[in-house]
């Protein structure tokens, strides 16, 4: 089993990260039942240290104990990895429904050797939507919370059907046997974790809809405490039911029905699903979007998921301006000292005036162009005029002295669009997996209902998605030019999502996965992940806890009480705008290492939530 890190042996990573391990014996049994003491809670916020971890063989890192444990003990009895995220997400559907289930969606990138693809398992807009989906009754788009609680929010979920093709393509162990963990805490009940109590006593939403009070809620309308014993024997039964019958289980028939009832009758915002929309649901392969990322000497071919997520090329594109600045020669600098020291390196002033630049530019051009590319048409035709290392190096010209604050998107290609770019938007939710199996495949899967518990809308044991309010609620801007990603039938609304496979470009060997939830922020968390390994040489646990931070092409974010002043202070003197606040991201994430001319993976699990990694 994986085994947490300690201080004395030095661990060499492919970026001459130092680290170190401890190896202990532990011992397993091929049974996936799991046990439901296996949890470890922590709240919604805080900071709970991670030791990180070490495996040899193979790793699985989520954002549960429960989880984590039903990947591993798929992986202990020859499963793959896309086996093992198929037994993760199930269990996660249960044990934190909060954030992804059956009644959302996903991607994932799969890695056999150095081919990667793209598993689009993304949401649908009904083929009764139209792009006045969230316009009111006044002709103004409704408030974001009106739109998120009710039916007028949900898609067509995609997960399970995306898995499905997955596992067609690359499982080893039937289809059946992936659904025994989740099906076996749903009977046997599991114990509700602290983060789970903890968002459910902060919702105001959620028990308002009868079926999801009577789970989540006790008689007088308080949150089943912590430790409490929930069984879910409704999702058991769909379950069981998926395990035989495949996604037509929940995408034809009784739970189908089900879902369409649910949302078309909800009393203040219904939607327009039908059961041919359901059933009509088909996942999409992608081409992954890869690009070279050059270090000094060294060259590492870093892929994520293409449009209609913006995740992979965000990511991409700030990495690739920060290569255009002198963002590379400023080492991290020294922790904060005191009661809220996060015992580590921190990144300086100089470095996160830089990365907020190049952020903003890039969200400038994530809200002007990225969309669903079955209805939106790449800036040049090519999504990759994005990330092309000549125009990331015109972008980085543009940061100056001062900040921009709000940056202008570019003319990837020298070409202009008739799009007009998308408001702000809030953006929430999500959860992920990172995977690697005894045979070296990978996955990095990021999943999701979109925001907090959804549109609150509860059948059958799951909770439905909110995922169309991930489309702009405005379909056009004042002068009445289109939204690129306004609503549009059978459109697939634009994701943050950013799961992430990183390859040596001389060798082809994967050296890393991994990925975040959080909504926008998601792009930050990746990116702070991918430069913390491969820039700054530390290990996945290392760079999962640095201090979080981003703009949004707009305010300069930094994690609350992470920074010493002199830091903001620092920015704000380059006319920054600086807001410090929770930002509570959930990186998963497990690179390739070294030790003594061995190879072993070396996991990291974000101390802001409750995940693990294990593995042996």
């Amino acid at each position: 089993m994986a085994q947490p890190f300690r201080p004395d042996i030095r661990v060499l990573l492919p970026v001459a990260a130092a680290a170190s391990l401890l190896l202990s014996a532990c011992s397993g049994t091929p049974s996936l039942k799991l046990s439901p003491a296996a949890t470890q809670p922590e709240g919604s916020s805080g900071y709970t240290e991670k030791p990180g971890w070490a495996t040899t063989k193979f790793a699985v890192a989520a954002a549960n104990p429960l989880a984590t444990e039903a990947g591993y003990k798929v992986l202990q009895a020859g499963g793959s990895a896309i086996d093992a995220a198929i037994a993760v997400q199930m269990v996660l559907s249960l044990v934190e429904p909060q954030s992804s289930g059956i009644g959302g969606g996903a991607f994932l990138l799969h890695a056999t050797g150095s081919k990667v693809e793209a598993y689009d398992g993304r949401e649908v807009a009904p083929a009764a939507a139209t792009e006045n989906h969230f316009i009111g009754k006044d002709g103004k788009p409704l408030p974001f919370i009106e739109g998120v609680v009710g039916g007028r929010s949900v898609g067509v979920p995609g997960v399970v059907r995306m898995l499905e093709l997955a596992h067609k393509e690359h499982g080893k162990l039937p289809w059946a046997k992936l659904f025994e963990p989740a099906i076996g805490l749903a009977e046997d009940g599991f114990k509700v974790s602290a983060r789970l109590n903890t968002l459910l006593a902060n919702e105001k939403y959620l028990a308002n809809d009868p079926t999801a009070r009577a789970y989540f809620f006790d008689a007088a309308g308080k949150p089943w405490p912590v430790g409490h014993t929930l069984k879910n024997p409704e999702l058991a039964k769909v379950l069981r039911d998926i395990a035989r019958n495949g996604s037509k289980a929940l995408l034809e028939g009784e739970v189908a029905k089900a879902i369409v009832d649910k949302v078309n009758s909800h009393p203040t915002n219904p939607g327009q699903m039908t059961l041919a929309d359901l059933s009509g649901y088909q996942p999409k392969k992608r081409e992954a979007l890869c690009t070279d990322y050059q270090l000094a000497a060294r060259t590492y071919n870093m892929c994520g998921f293409p449009p209609p997520s913006s995740g992979g090329i965000a990511v991409a594109q700030i990495l690739g301006i920060l290569k255009n600045t002198n963002a590379t020669s400023i080492p991290l600098g020294d922790g904060l000292t005191g009661p809220n020291d996060p015992k580590g390196k921190l990144p300086k002033a100089d470095w996160l005036y830089l990365y907020n630049e190049a952020a903003r530019l890039a969200f400038a051009d994530r809200n002007q162009y990225v969309a669903d590319p079955d209805f939106v048409q790449a800036p040049a035709g090519n999504w990759k005029s994005l990330t092309d290392s000549a125009y990331l190096a015109e972008r980085a010209k543009l940061i100056g002295e001062k900040s921009m604050n709000i940056a202008k998107p570019g003319t990837p290609g020298g070409m202009k669009t008739s799009y007009a770019p998308m408001p702000d938007q809030i953006e929430h939710g999500t959860s992920h997996i990172s995977v690697v199996d005894a045979m070296g495949n990978a996955v990095a899967m990021t999943t999701t209902i979109e925001d907090q518990f959804g549109s609150r809308q509860m059948v059958k044991g799951f909770l439905l998605n909110n995922e169309l309010t991930d489309f702009s609620f405005a379909p056009k801007d004042a002068s009445g030019a289109p939204i690129a990603n306004r609503v549009q039938p059978g459109k697939r609304p634009r994701s943050s999502m950013a799961p992430t496979l990183v390859f040596d470009k001389s060798d082809g060997k994967l050296l890393m996965s991994g990925g975040s939830p959080g909504g926008a922020l998601i792009i930050h968390y990746t990116s702070k992940l991918v430069y913390g390994i491969f820039n700054w040489g530390l290990t996945p646990q290392q760079a999962i806890n640095l201090p979080n931070f981003g703009s949004l092409n707009g305010p300069t974010m930094l994690e609350e009480q992470r920074f010493p002043p002199a830091t903001v202070s620092a920015l704000r003197e380059r006319g920054a705008e600086v807001r410090e606040m929770n930002m509570t991201s959930g990186l998963q994430a497990i690179t390739r290492a070294e030790i003594h001319g061995q190879q072993m993976w070396l996991g990291g699990a974000d101390p802001r939530r409750e995940g693990v990694v294990m593995g042996d």
